[in-house]
């Protein structure tokens, strides 16, 4: 399970992720790449993004009958935990589509993407050890962003949001 000092941090991830979006002033609004336990770019003229088979755009039905009941539940967001180390957040739009989403993984990273399985090239890490990268994908509607903090207690953070 999540400690609650990885709880604090997820959390803060999500809201400073949230609240980036908001003061770019981006509604948020996105296509989907590829994300199992690993990040795939999917082939083709557009980037797409997908964990588990989901999409930002997709419906809250569409999450809801894909990947079951969520541990927490309302018209705004779901929140998913698969495991002690990997969970997911999808925040919905008035219209109950996925507006963002937020996949973390953190204890045992051994599942989570590395920035070339969700950019599809290496990104260096900063002296201290951790890695970020954001892209904005604009013809494609959506900005993203990949985290690694530093240290042994190290989480991933990938926030996919519209733009």
């Amino acid at each position: 399970m999540l400690t609650s000092r990885k709880g604090a941090l997820f959390t803060l991830i999500v809201i400073s992720m949230v609240a980036m979006g908001v003061l770019l002033g981006q509604p948020a609004s996105a296509g989907p790449v590829s994300l199992g336990p690993t990040a795939i770019p999917s082939p083709g003229d557009a980037k797409k993004y997908e964990y588990k088979g989901i999409f930002v755009g997709a419906t809250t039905d569409a999450v809801r009958v894909k990947l079951g009941d969520p541990k927490e539940k309302s018209d705004a967001m779901d929140m998913y935990v698969f495991s002690a180390n990997e969970a997911v957040q999808f925040y919905y739009a008035a219209d109950h589509k996925v507006n963002a989403m937020m996949i973390t993984f953190s204890g045992d990273l051994t599942t989570a993407p590395s920035a070339k399985d969700v950019f599809g090239a290496d990104v260096p890490p900063k002296p201290d050890g951790s890695v970020f990268k954001m892209e904005r994908y604009t013809k494609e509607g959506y900005w993203m962003s990949y985290n690694r903090t530093a240290g042994p207690d190290a989480v991933v953070s990938i926030a996919v949001q519209r733009i």
